[in-house]
């Protein structure tokens, strides 16, 4: 008897996604991504290796500025390429087959089932912590992914519209953060605890700088994704651009404003103690039970961010495998739903493999950083490949300020990989292993499938 593909979930090969992502859907999907876990959660590493208030408000001012580089050069090669799979996009058609090929193997085994967990995993954190209770925090993150997977490859309206709630809403409990700590500024009340007061520690400053910007490039993570569902926004030349510029912007300007209030609420020496901070600087301000409602919209924002994750990340996989670069049944689409139904139970189980083997927010952290970080550079340099060899191809968007606005993103992409191995190279090593290991997979696969490789 034939199978019903509605109930199988896998269908045929298609060139592409339907474009049903407005604007304000794509804007929810990258803001989603990038305000998750991070703003609420690496403040306190950060204060426990930076003694300097003022430090810490510079290297996010810094890392942000580093992002819209990234985003102004993205934006360039998204609108001329306005098809799923993003920076995976960017290096096929910039160096070839076998980088996008590394590129892809990479990002489906390590860096996007990092990226998805550890987001979850602060959901996991926070919920224990409102709770009272001591789930194990593996667990909840995994059960959080599956349903975050399942309502993905239930429809891509469906997602967008959950993306766009969940965003407006941890948009807004950040805004009423920043709010509170301004109206307790202005009304009295602050003064004594309003010092941004130097407190040393004892690690060397430049290790300290080090682990502050792998997690601010973390926090700030996310802003690339939106190319990733390119394939599916509708007017895509027009959108994506605005979408990539205004997105970190806004994020930019959230995030320093917090910090500020995180900073100056809670000096360094507590904020060290607190893995909850957003929920410490809340309490100071409104008492417990403004801790509470925060706690409970932080855990919302995490399962937002997860979920925007979830379904930027399969996309990805499920370019590769359109182009014959991975296993085709990973390039299939669900009839019924019209989503890369397999990718994204595939990417569930790889993150769920990561959650258990990490076990932790800084490893998965500090192995999507170290990972994603080299490709950023190569999708980078793209762009300089790509205006000398297609000179004459429509670009709805140029970057301003080329060539010094991507080769600023360049270095800095140099300058996080670098920096990874000469401070951690224990950790960081086993991920080059896997990085590597995806040349001669690559070669394997072009000598058991030949012709796929000649379609690309």
């Amino acid at each position: 008897m034939k199978s019903d593909p509605s109930i199988s979930g896998i269908g045929e090969l298609v060139p592409d996604l339907p474009r049903k992502v407005g604007f304000w859907g794509a804007i929810a999907v990258m803001v989603g991504v990038v305000i998750g876990s991070g703003i609420f959660r690496t403040p306190t590493t950060i204060a426990q290796n930076l003694g300097d208030p003022w430090m810490i408000l510079a290297l996010w001012l810094a890392a942000g500025l580093i992002a819209l580089c990234g985003a102004l050069t993205f934006a360039e090669l998204a609108a001329m390429m306005p098809h799923s799979g993003g920076i995976y996009v960017f290096i096929r058609e910039g160096f070839g087959s076998c980088p996008a090929f590394v590129f892809g193997w990479t990002y489906m085994l390590i860096t996007k089932p990092a990226a998805a967990g550890g987001i979850a995993f602060i959901f996991a954190e926070y919920f224990n912590t409102l709770t009272g209770l001591q789930w194990n925090p593996a667990l909840l993150t995994c059960s959080a992914l599956f349903v975050l997977t399942l309502i993905n490859v239930i429809g891509v309206r469906e997602s967008t519209g959950f993306s766009m709630v969940v965003t407006a809403l941890k948009y807004s409990a950040l805004v009423g953060v920043i709010a509170l700590g301004l109206f307790r500024v202005v009304y009295g009340g602050a003064s004594t605890v309003g010092t941004l007061a130097q407190s040393a520690v004892e690690i060397p400053l430049w290790k300290g700088v080090l682990v502050a910007l792998t997690l601010i490039m973390w926090t700030y993570d996310g802003w690339s994704d939106i190319g990733a569902i390119a394939g599916e926004i509708k007017n895509p030349e027009r959108t994506l651009p605005r979408v990539y510029i205004s997105g970190t912007l806004a994020v930019i300007g959230l995030y320093l404003l917090v910090n500020l209030v995180y900073l100056w609420f809670v000096p360094l020496p507590e904020m060290r103690g607190s893995k909850t901070i957003a929920m410490t600087t809340v309490e100071r301000l409104t008492g417990p039970t403004g801790a509470t409602l925060i706690a409970v919209v932080i855990i919302i924002s995490t399962l937002g961010s997860s979920h925007a994750s979830v379904m930027t990340g399969a996309r990805v996989t499920f370019a590769q495998a359109r182009d014959g670069l991975l296993f085709r049944f990973l390039g299939r689409i669900s009839p019924r739903f019209e989503t890369p139904a397999v990718a994204l139970w595939v990417q569930l189980a790889l993150s769920c493999l990561a959650v258990t083997l990490l076990k932790n927010f800084e490893s998965l952290a500090s192995s999507f950083v170290f990972t994603m970080w080299i490709f950023y550079g190569m999708g980078a340099i793209a762009l300089f490949v790509l205006r000398a060899r297609r000179h004459q191809h429509a670009r709805p968007f140029r970057v301003p300020g080329y060539p010094i606005v991507p080769l600023i993103f360049v270095l800095a992409s140099v300058g996080m990989t670098v920096l990874s191995i000469v401070a951690d190279p224990g950790s960081t090593l086993p991920w080059i292993g896997v990085l590597f290991a995806g040349v001669p997979v690559y070669f394997v696969w072009r000598w058991l499938y030949p012709a796929a490789h000649a379609a690309v």
